[in-house]
């Protein structure tokens, strides 16, 4: 997908033509006085691979932390914390 910044008043008038280019799956970032303030994009689309993308993620950060706090009491570690 291609990304293209837009101003918010030549978005305003070509409100058509930016809605068939978020249609044909460009990204629209619409900026006021250059600061960008909101992405368009077809309904619907997912970022970064969507859910199955993000629970492959957690399941490796899993694998990294497993057995991190094997023999530690965790009520103890709680009160640590609160100190």
């Amino acid at each position: 997908m291609n990304m293209n910044l837009i101003g918010a008043y030549e978005a305003k008038t070509k409100f058509s033509a930016v809605l068939n280019k978020v249609i044909s799956g460009e990204i629209i970032t619409i900026t006021l006085h250059g600061v960008p303030v909101v992405d368009m994009r077809p309904h619907n689309a997912q970022e970064d691979g969507g859910a199955e993308a993000a629970i492959t993620e957690i399941m490796e950060l899993r694998k990294e932390f497993a057995g991190a706090f094997e023999g530690e009491n965790i009520k103890a570690l709680i009160d640590e914390g609160r100190m």
